[in-house]
């Protein structure tokens, strides 16, 4: 195809990047043109360069109204710097490690514009420079090596969109091979690397000959598909619907499609369960052996003598009873002598129902037993919130179970069980089916287990339906507590959760203007005419309502919790607005579209065992440190260290999804809600927002879209086969 005719070609040293974009590469830079003409702004997609690099780039000039001529590129060709000024501006920019700026310059000196050659082919002459000795001289060799590989890397990933920041990832993941894997074997890398994704996998494939009904795409199409499902919750599906899915997903053949389905489950990289219904259903394998495995672990417990000591249960109540001051319900006496009775118990009940004074109630009587007891919830916050309101020592299932990331799985497990008489988890809705097999396979045989949990809230983030599977099942003994004891302490809140659960839309009279907010309420609306009014008027509540009228800390006492991450009023826009308005900070680390700044809250976005962070976990930023890619992240203890390749799986959480806020209670909430948000309207999803407030929910946005996601009770049904496995 012929080039427009106003395009122009412009070749020059890439002098300085002034900003750029991880998640779309774009960039503007100033270049130093060959010619020897003044430096000139250059604009557009430039993934995977260093300052010091020789561009060759075709595009056009554009006029800025206030930085003025710059050069919109379409296309470039980067080549390493030939000129002794590119030279140093290249070794001297900190790229290859281990080269200071003045070592850069002192190399330079001696080798002139042969350097690059030296230190690639003829590393020992280093030594002729002062201050490299034998060791020195190796490592930047190894450096360079390595560097090398990476820009070989960057350029090729550049061109399907991939950021320099997963580029590294991947070379994590495979070192030096890394491009040679993206070139010959895009659908591996799609697999192993998270980030990488089929449809680029699928992209690269095209572009290097791989046939569009080849057996590794449609094999790793196939398992791409399943793993959409499981990021929806499902842990299984049935294998004709699979087929078809996959067969229009992939606008390929069905009969090619049901083929590599039997090629999958001939090499066990697929399992399939027939059910009693009569129907097969597949399943990636990690989830077949999580529902198997929570099966067995049950059975195994309810069939094993409990190692607890005689409890006379009744007695055992009454005693309870006295201790705790005042007399409890026959629901939740039920609930304590169900807990000691059984072996794998499960207590569930809204807010208010006394689900925290059975817990107490049900420590005390074990401590006073000298039973050994061990708490843990899935999320920090939830397992601290467990130690404060049952007095003893809580942990998140994750610490419990102790993550080994030079073995890449548990300590602790069905080989090397806890040590434990009972096992008490908290927050048990947020289970799914991989951690909750990991915990139940860690238990020993005589312990009894307890969980509790509300299952009217949203289900586990990860794939499966753990809770209501098991109450479903019928075989395990469970109490569910439905009358409210705690309406007088917590009126409000507490009394629209319940009605949300009832379908019932109530609310109190809406407010125009936030300086209408009243302190002394715990449940209030404020009405919003579009998703830019609710945005404002959310920054509003954090800065003159919670900051100034309540005096409290609006990052670390309260909490955005919105339907969608995207629109206007969705967690994306909501952090930037939030941000601005809370943390006033000057001095920022751009990271593709956010910045981060001391002092910003944080949320991680998966599990991360080597540092010892979790998916969900947020934490504060301590310290950045621009010049090196490093930001430190205090996370309630627990210091981290991330460099820019690790950054991707931080966030912005002044506003988080509310499906990430399962587990964590906040003393004031803050929930955006408007008709924009249908998609999302649902009964259950309202209700885990109201119920993760403690003292304060303010609403601001739309009554109708209240009312639309209290009157939704249709939740997306997840298909999984726990039930199945438990017959």
């Amino acid at each position: 195809m012929p080039a427009p005719a106003n395009t122009e070609s412009l070749s020059g040293v890439l002098e300085r990047i002034i900003f750029f974009n991880e998640e779309n590469n774009y960039t503007i830079a100033e270049l130093r043109p060959s010619d020897g003409t003044e430096k000139v702004t250059i604009t557009g997609q430039l993934g995977g360069v260093q300052c010091g690099e020789t561009l060759r780039i075709q595009g056009s000039w554009t006029k800025h109204p206030t930085h003025g001529p710059q050069f919109k590129l379409s296309s470039f060709k980067s080549e390493l710097p030939a000129s002794i000024y590119g030279i140093r501006k290249y070794l001297g920019s900190g790229l290859v490690k281990g080269v200071s700026k003045g070592l850069a310059e002192r190399i330079v000196d001696r080798f002139g514009d042969d350097t690059l050659r030296i230190i690639s082919e003829e590393s020992a002459k280093l030594q002729e420079v002062s201050g490299i000795g034998k060791q020195r001289a190796r490592s930047i060799k190894e450096a360079w090596d390595e560097q090398v590989v990476q820009r070989e890397l960057f350029i090729f990933g550049q061109t399907y969109g991939l950021t320099p920041a997963l580029c590294l990832r991947m070379y994590k993941q495979f070192g030096p091979e890394a491009t040679q894997v993206l070139r010959n074997e895009p659908y591996r890398a799609a697999r192993e690397v998270q980030g990488v994704g089929f449809k680029t996998a699928d992209k690269i494939a095209i572009n290097t000959g791989i046939p569009n009904d080849s057996p590794q795409r449609i094999d790793a199409g196939i398992e791409f598909v399943l793993q959409e499902l499981q990021d929806d919750g499902h842990t299984a599906f049935p294998q004709e619907d699979l087929g078809v899915l996959a067969s229009e997903k992939l606008e390929a053949d069905l009969s090619i499609v049901q083929a590599g389905i039997d090629r999958l489950l001939a090499s066990k990289a697929l399992r399939a369960t027939e059910a009693t219904s009569g129907h097969a259903y597949l399943q990636l394998p990690y989830n077949f052996f999580a529902e198997e495995k929570i099966a067995l672990a049950i059975k195994r417990l309810k069939d094993t003598e409990s190692a607890l000591p005689p409890i006379k249960r009744d007695i055992a109540v009454d005693w309870a009873e006295e201790k705790a001051g005042f007399q409890f319900g026959d629901s939740q006496k039920d609930a304590i002598k169900g807990s000691l009775a059984h072996k794998v118990f499960i207590l569930t009940g809204g807010p208010g129902t006394g689900k925290t004074t059975i817990l107490r109630a049900v420590v005390s009587i074990l401590k006073a037993k000298k039973a050994k007891i061990l708490l843990a919830a899935p999320t920090g916050r939830a397992a601290q919130r467990l130690a404060e309101s049952t007095g003893a020592y809580a942990q998140t299932i994750h610490r419990l179970l102790k993550f080994d990331p030079s073995e890449g799985g548990f300590v602790m497990n069905e080989n090397k069980p806890l040590s434990a008489d009972v096992v008490i988890v908290d927050e048990a809705s947020m289970l799914d089916a991989r951690l909750a097999a990991a915990l139940f396979s860690a238990i020993p045989s005589r312990a009894h287990l307890i969980l509790v949990g509300d299952v009217d809230q949203l289900p586990s983030v990860g794939a499966g339906n753990v809770l209501k599977d098991l109450i479903a099942s019928r075989k395990i003994r469970y109490v569910t507590l439905d009358v409210v004891f705690r309406q007088k302490k917590f009126s409000s809140i507490v009394h629209y959760a319940h009605a949300i659960n009832r379908g019932e839309v109530s609310l109190p009279t809406a407010l125009e203007d936030v300086r209408q907010l009243d302190p002394q309420k715990d449940f209030q609306f404020v009405a919003a005419s579009d998703q830019a009014d609710a945005a404002q008027k959310v920054a509003q509540v954090f800065d003159s309502f919670i900051r100034g009228e309540l005096c409290l800390d609006p990052i670390a006492d309260a909490q955005t919790l919105a339907p969608m991450h995207k629109g206007l009023a969705g967690v994306g826009n909501l952090n930037a607005t939030l941000q601005e308005t809370l943390n006033k900070r000057r001095e920022a680390m751009p990271f593709g579209q956010l910045k981060f700044k001391v002092g910003d809250k944080v949320i991680q976005t998966r599990n991360n065992y080597d540092k010892n962070v979790f998916n969900g976990d947020i934490g504060i930023v301590t310290a950045i440190d621009g010049s090196n890619g490093l930001l430190d992240v205090d996370f309630d203890g627990t210091e981290a260290t991330y460099d820019r390749s690790e950054m991707i799986d931080l966030q912005l959480a002044y506003a988080v999804s509310i499906h990430k806020s399962q587990g964590s209670e906040y003393p004031v909430v803050v929930i955006p809600l408007l008709k924009a948000h249908f998609m999302m309207l649902q009964r259950n999803l309202i209700y885990t927002a109201v119920t993760r407030g403690k003292k304060k929910i303010v609403i601001v946005g739309e009554t109708a879209a209240y009312a639309m996601a209290v009157r939704n009770s249709d939740a997306k049904s997840r298909c999984t086969l726990l039930q199945e496995f438990l017959k």
